[in-house]
């Protein structure tokens, strides 16, 4: 048998360890991870060696998972007795296509838990242009930002969130104060910071205003970009309230009111029909919208 075909380590050993306390929870207890990593564990081994290992919920064995776990007991006793196990090569790759500002705020200051989870998974991340649909090459699940409702592939909401109007201290100094940001003559008096990633129609019609998107000032098509010009000094922006929380907590933002309304816009992961039956693509779509519950 060549090494290629050998299940990773981390499968046998949660595969042995649900057989042993039949309970999917107490076995995730046990290896410090989350019950969806052993459930997406047990579905990768069972992709592996090509046969069911339980035949019901209560966790029996079937006759092959029966046979196959006094294999597997041999074997994790063998290597017990080992200095050192070697980790089996040929990890999994899976490519996810994701916006920049997504990417950064969110995916990468959690991808080490995901890591310590999954250390079968390569993750390959492209670029994918906000609105626009635009991915570097073809990803096996991809990041959208945008209002839902797609027709050409399947989705599921992962990250809804509230805007408020935000700049930085100094143009506060300079152009301040503001009264709640919610009057014609206030929103008239600053330069309003665009992009078509988030329109202000939704927060003048919840101030009770009918005004026109602005048509003038400086606009940007990355979220992250909006934050950073606001945070120089560019003018008013609407800031995301978990999405700029890195602007807002250093206090490179500050609010100008403590209103807050519904963006129009959502972040969803999307994928092809038949795309979650391959354990990998299940387990990130499930950690993604576990982390950012």
């Amino acid at each position: 048998m060549t090494l290629q075909h050998i299940p990773p380590i981390q499968c046998l050993l949660t595969f042995e360890c649900v057989a042993r306390l039949r309970h999917a929870g107490r076995a995730a207890d046990e290896l410090c991870v989350t019950a969806s990593a052993v459930s997406h564990r047990i579905r990768q081994l069972e992709a592996h060696v090509g046969f069911k290992l339980f035949g019901r919920s209560d966790f029996t064995l079937t006759a092959d998972g029966a046979s196959y776990l006094a294999n597997v007991r041999v074997g994790l006793a063998a290597l017990q007795q080992l200095p050192s196990v070697r980790k089996p090569s040929g990890a999994t790759r899976l490519r996810v296509a994701v916006t920049p500002t997504f990417s950064r705020q969110f995916l990468m200051p959690r991808l080490e838990l995901f890591r310590n989870a999954y250390p079968d998974i390569d993750l390959v991340f492209q670029v994918s242009i906000p609105l626009l649909d635009v991915t570097a090459e073809q990803a096996d699940l991809e990041v959208r930002y945008g209002v839902g409702g797609y027709v050409d592939c399947e989705h599921r909401l992962i990250l809804r969130e509230e805007v408020t109007p935000a700049c930085s201290p100094s143009y506060l100094n300079e152009f301040g104060p503001f009264t709640g940001f919610d009057t014609a003559p206030e929103i008239a008096s600053a330069r309003l910071i665009r992009s078509p990633l988030e329109p202000w129609h939704p927060w003048f019609s919840s101030c009770g205003l009918v005004l026109p998107e602005p048509h003038a000032g400086s606009q940007f098509n990355d979220l992250g970009l909006v934050y950073d010009a606001a945070a120089s000094g560019f003018g008013v922006a609407l800031v995301r309230l978990k999405m700029g929380a890195t602007w807002l907590e250093s206090g490179r933002l500050v609010r100008l009111s403590q209103r807050t309304v519904a963006s129009p816009h959502s972040h969803y992961v999307c994928w092809q029909p038949g795309t979650l039956d391959r354990w990998e693509c299940a387990a990130f779509a499930d950690w993604m919208t576990q982390a950012l519950a």
